[in-house]
């Protein structure tokens, strides 16, 4: 059967009458509703810029809701949570917009660091451009409630010299100038990557769940997968509060995380249902 979808909002407003739901509800109400410093994870994207129809449910999106979507996601966050904020710019007569710079920077105005910033690098294909260089990337804030309670580097870059001694001795510069002697090291066969990510992005890649195209813009389920394994831990509560397709929502439930699902529109909800129903 497909996952239920629950259109009106908790009366009491304990962690656990929120858990493994999908709420077709506004964000920002529903952010309203969350108990105070319970959220463990964000993984989501905003519905920026008009790049895509989102069923008119961007037609009230403005930097004012942004800013007071951001205000109560740092109510909501735990101390050391993490929020991935995925976001671009559009290009208007020629002028990018900057909106993920607004984001990042709002964010930090109201007491949020951003922890990291990561590349996501689209191997997929795309149209031409005529006047400048083709866009292939989005931006993926890190954005921390104080210092990250949780941070597994990912460490899958294959080293070229792996399992082979350092020339010489490895050293470190100190604060003063100076420099300690490390020694000799054994090099790792894999590092820890670098913070531009790459991922096959379009219908085939992104996902194998047909239904999920419905939705104009989907996460690569790798990309949700990586994030979620580095910034949380098995039982952790994961939100997408743009839930879109349920990518998010299927990813941490199959990675024994507790997930929360939020969209306005009920199409998007139900393909979520869907996806979530053959977890």
């Amino acid at each position: 059967m497909p996952q239920k979808i629950i259109k009106t909002l908790p009366g009491k407003p304990e962690i656990e009458n929120f858990l493994q739901k999908i709420f077709c509800n506004d964000s920002l109400k529903f952010l309203k509703k969350l108990p105070k410093e319970s959220i463990d994870l964000v993984v989501t994207s905003p519905p920026y810029d008009d790049l895509r129809d989102y069923k008119n449910s961007n037609n009230s999106w403005t930097f004012k809701k942004f800013k007071n979507i951001a205000k109560n996601l740092y109510s909501v966050m735990k101390q050391g949570g993490v929020i991935v904020w995925v976001v671009g710019d559009k290009v208007d007569k020629g002028n990018k917009s900057l909106t993920s710079y607004k984001h990042a920077l709002f964010f930090q105005e109201i007491g949020f660091s951003i922890y990291d910033v990561i590349i996501y690098e689209k191997a997929g294909s795309g149209p031409p451009h005529s006047s400048r260089y083709f866009n292939s990337f989005e931006y993926m804030f890190i954005i921390s409630k104080g210092k990250p309670k949780t941070i597994n580097l990912l460490r899958d870059k294959k080293n070229k010299w792996g399992g082979a001694m350092t020339f010489g001795d490895v050293s470190r510069r100190e604060k003063d100038g100076g420099l300690t002697n490390k020694g000799r090291k054994t090099i790792n066969e894999y590092g820890v990557r670098t913070n531009i990510w790459k991922y096959s992005n379009g219908k085939g890649f992104s996902t194998k769940d047909k239904i999920a195209y419905e939705h104009p813009a989907i996460f690569p389920e790798k990309l949700v997968q990586d994030h979620i394994c580095s910034w949380s831990n098995e039982g952790d509560i994961v939100l997408d509060i743009f839930g879109g397709s349920g990518t998010s929502a299927k990813v941490a439930k199959n990675l024994n995380r507790k997930w929360i699902y939020v969209d306005q529109v009920e199409k998007y909800c139900e393909i979520a249902s869907q996806r979530l129903s053959h977890e």
